[in-house]
């Protein structure tokens, strides 16, 4: 007698699997997140794991002809920066971000400008009802005879859809509510998003569709589903502003076609998200000197931006003072200021120490570390600094100020905007136009106050 298949349970959020039902998810420590495959389900990706696959040949690299990727401009000139310079044909592209942020009021948008390009878009929704995307298209002026909507959730219908037009765009919102026929589990679960992400990014590769696919949060500010999900598609692109900001930072963390440090920023209007227009001053003020801010200049790939840090350094009621930090991080803040207590005999234990960084960006490299010394100083002095001043330098745990890369680039951004004076590392002799003043160690910072 043949032996009965036995059913197994998978959990709906990190996909670990149990012979059993689990309370509780040993991988992920979630709660109730177990549902169980049936035997059918089962057979079939025990079949799926055996199917022989035609084999391949290996072919040494000199003998490979390079691929040319011809990109088609969004007419997005933030958006195309951020993908590497356009949309690649039978890329598979996932956007995230917080509630609100402006996803798919984006994603629309980019959809009626290509339509407008003569490419066959199909926008589908399986949140909205197409009276509302219309709605919203009014809206942002994003209606084009060759932009279609469809309201589906079901993959096997979405398939044949695209596949019957022939579209050259599909923007799906979003991942989490599309569901197959295929699989018992959810809308949501891992089983139901790795299935469906996999038939996207083969449809994508085979009939040269770019699609794009909106993904959910959760609340720690991850995207939604397994991390598997990640690294299927081709490019990552996530919002990191709060909806309350004006100004929407889209950042690419995965781009298999460009560089994954670029940035683009947006600004939302009445009329939508678009691209920001003269960005260089939205992120700082230079009216007032006021004590405990100073400007830097970041490099967010090839651009550079006039950032303004803000420190707040006042006395503590607790044993333990306040270390917070806002778009820097919180360890390297907690080492600057323990160098400040070893080489200026700051007695900053004693002190809450808040910093801020303006416009909702998220540092990402450590030039800005002399901006936030100096901040910091200036808080505690309560003495202002010039905002014709910028600051710009790594310091290094022995006190030493290092020099950056790209400085030249920096103290272009700072000309072109009135600023007249540089601190940094070490000078840029080429760079005449800016007065420079050399500081090689934490402890002559003091002499600039």
């Amino acid at each position: 007698m043949a032996k009965k298949s036995s059913n197994i349970f998978e959990c709906q959020h990190c996909g670990q699997q149990s012979q059993r039902w689990l309370g509780k998810c040993p991988g992920c420590n979630s709660w109730d997140s177990f549902v169980e495959l049936t035997s059918s389900q089962v057979e079939s990706l025990k079949h799926e794991a055996v199917k022989p696959r035609q084999s391949s040949k290996a072919q040494s690299i000199v003998d490979i002809k390079e691929e040319h990727i011809q990109r088609h401009s969004t007419a997005n000139d933030e958006f195309d920066m951020v993908l590497g310079g356009g949309i690649v044909p039978g890329s598979l592209t996932l956007v995230g971000g917080s509630p609100g942020v402006g996803k798919s009021t984006l994603l629309l948008k980019i959809a009626s400008n290509m339509a407008a390009q003569n490419q066959k878009v199909l926008y589908l929704s399986g949140e909205e009802s197409l009276g509302q995307i219309k709605l919203r298209a009014d809206r942002l002026g994003a209606n084009h005879k060759n932009l279609y909507l469809l309201a589906e959730i079901l993959l096997e219908s979405i398939k044949a859809e695209i596949i019957s037009h022939r579209f050259d765009m599909v923007v799906i919102d979003s991942i989490q509510t599309i569901y197959s026929d295929n699989l018992s589990s959810s809308p949501g679960s891992v089983s139901q998003v790795k299935e469906i992400t996999f038939e996207l990014m083969r449809l994508a590769k085979q009939s040269s569709i770019s699609i794009f696919i909106v993904g959910h949060i959760t609340k720690d500010g991850s995207i939604a589903g397994p991390r598997v999900l990640e690294h299927m598609v081709d490019t990552v692109l996530y919002f990191e502003s709060e909806t309350n900001n004006e100004l929407r930072i889209l950042r690419a963390f995965k781009n298999r076609f460009g560089s994954t440090n670029e940035l683009g920023i947006f600004q939302m209007t009445k009329d939508g998200l678009d691209s920001a227009k003269d960005i260089s001053r939205q992120f700082f003020t230079s009216d007032k000197n006021i004590s405990g801010s100073c400007l830097t200049v970041s490099m967010e790939g090839s651009r550079a931006i006039v950032l303004e840090v803000q420190a707040l350094v006042t006395n503590s009621s607790y044993p333990n003072p306040k270390r917070s930090a806002t778009g820097f991080d919180t360890n390297r803040l907690n080492m600057l200021l323990a160098l400040l207590e070893k080489k200026l005999d700051l007695p900053l234990n004693q002190y809450d120490v808040f910093v801020n960084i303006s416009g909702g960006i998220k540092l990402k490299e450590s030039s800005c570390d002399l901006a936030i010394v100096a901040s910091i100083i200036s808080s505690f002095q309560d003495r202002p600094i010039s905002k014709q001043t910028v600051f710009v330098g790594e310091v290094s745990l022995t006190g030493e100020i290092k020099d950056v890369a790209k400085i030249e680039n920096r103290l272009k951004e700072a000309v072109s905007l009135g600023i007249s004076k540089a601190i940094v590392g070490k000078k840029v002799k080429s760079m005449t136009q800016i007065k420079q003043f050399e500081v090689d160690k934490v402890s002559k910072m003091i002499e600039l106050f």
